[in-house]
């Protein structure tokens, strides 16, 4: 099937909603989702986006950013996923329990303002790894269009470079909760280890990047074309001192480099994904 074709069956399954709520990261796959959307059925669509101690600032910021430069109606809620009962504990079913508490709040935003319909940005390519997650969104009956119409990651880039979106070539992200083995406890001081290392990464140019926490050990994932810049003996240094800094005992480079769902390696034979 052709892009067009698929962003055609995107706005028809988006026209078809009448009036609808989008759960808003401002990731690549939401921000399309909600672009399209507002293009279809205008002041229809409102946008609402979870703020947690699992979502950087810096996402947050941008997400706000993105509404603001189209003028889309937007909520801002909290869903503190920590207060979530097993949810700290991390166990096989984590994204389940997050999604549940999500949707829940914002199937409450859509019942009393009146939207017929609640819409996320799964895309085809998630069907590809464990994503419990789905499973709620499933069950509370919330619509994914960008998986229905078929839309790729790789589609949802090149359709969002042509509608000129800056999310476009954005890293992928997902929650920092997916930085932890499973099982191992989950705590706020714990999400401000990897934020901030992370965004130290981040300052120093590196673009796709994930530090996994395990207890005492920093794994930094990277994609392969930045493993050079480790070989420089200043860079090591800098990055050691910062992580070690924040509470990392032994600060270590993972050879296979960035790759989606890392932490499900141990537990399901997926193969990885160049996205989460």
């Amino acid at each position: 099937m052709c892009l067009e074709t698929k962003l055609e069956r995107l706005k028809s399954e988006i026209l078809r909603m009448e009036k609808v709520v989008i759960a808003f990261s401002g990731g690549v796959d939401s921000s399309f989702l909600l672009k399209v959307a507002h293009e279809v059925l205008g002041e229809n669509v409102l946008a609402v986006t979870a703020k947690s101690s699992t979502y950087p600032e810096r996402e947050f910021n941008e997400a706000v950013e993105f509404v603001t430069d189209y003028g889309i109606p937007h909520r801002i809620i909290v869903s503190e996923e920590l207060e979530v009962e097993g949810f700290s504990d991390n166990p096989l079913n984590r994204c389940y329990l997050c999604k549940h508490e999500m949707f829940n709040k914002i199937r409450q935003i859509a019942k009393d303002e009146g939207y017929k319909s609640i819409a996320e940005g799964s895309n085809k390519d998630d069907l590809g790894d464990y994503r419990p997650g789905m499973q709620a969104i499933s069950e509370l009956g919330i619509a994914s269009p960008l998986k229905d119409a078929g839309l790729s990651k790789n589609d949802i880039r090149l359709l969002s470079k042509e509608l000129g979106l800056k999310t476009w070539n954005k890293p992928s992200f997902a929650c920092l909760s997916s930085r932890f083995p499973y099982g191992e406890k989950i705590t706020a001081q714990k999400l401000h280890m990897v934020d901030k290392a992370e965004q130290f990464l981040i300052d120093l140019g590196f673009r796709q990047i994930r530090v996994r926490h395990h207890g005492s050990v920093a794994r930094i994932e990277v994609e392969e074309i930045d493993f050079d810049r480790f070989l420089d003996k200043q860079m090591r240094n800098d990055v050691y001192t910062k992580l070690k800094e924040l509470g990392f005992v032994h600060v270590t480079l993972d050879l296979k480099g960035y790759r989606t769902g890392s932490m499900n390696e141990e537990f399901f034979q997926i193969k990885p994904e160049s996205d989460e």
